[in-house]
């Protein structure tokens, strides 16, 4: 079975909060959050204060886990933007890649068309930094699971050999 993990590291984050950031601004929202498909929280931004994000994320994922499943039953193979509306707030939810899902929550200062218009640019955005992420620990990169980190676990694995062959 094939590690499908991704660690992200602080500056990684930093250039994800950047790009969310930016759209908040441009879509006048409210906040978003980034979660993961297994509903992890990534990150978050905006005015989440109020909000349980580790509890909405979790349902959120699951949300997109049985709409997926909806979606095949209708001939698709799965819906990749979904939208829930609300009295006052409403929840604008779209994949970014294959693992995580970007969730953009706002009210009636802006409209649902300028929440898409900016989403999905994000996720574009998004999915070519979760790459360089990708191409990053695949290439080797020390700080995503090669290079010193990998020879120091070689290194502890040949010393555990030493000490139990003895």
């Amino acid at each position: 079975m094939a590690d499908d993990s991704l660690i992200i590291y602080e500056d990684e984050i930093s250039k994800i909060d950047a790009l969310i950031s930016k759209m908040l601004k441009g879509a006048e929202a409210k906040c978003a959050l980034l979660v993961d498909k297994d509903g992890h929280l990534i990150t978050r931004q905006g005015f989440t204060h109020s909000l349980d994000t580790t509890a909405l994320a979790a349902l959120l994922a699951g949300s997109f886990a049985s709409t997926k499943e909806i979606a095949k039953l209708v001939g698709e193979p799965e819906f990749s933007v979904l939208f829930h509306q609300g009295k006052k707030d409403h929840i604008h939810m779209t994949l970014v890649g294959e693992r995580s899902i970007l969730v953009v929550i706002f009210d009636d200062r802006t409209t649902i068309g300028m929440v898409r218009l900016y989403a999905k640019e994000t996720s574009v955005e998004l999915g070519k930094v979760f790459e360089d992420i990708q191409a990053s620990r695949d290439n080797g990169d020390t700080k995503s699971g090669g290079g010193i980190d990998g020879d120091f676990a070689s290194q502890a694995e040949d010393k555990m050999d030493d000490i139990f062959q003895d």
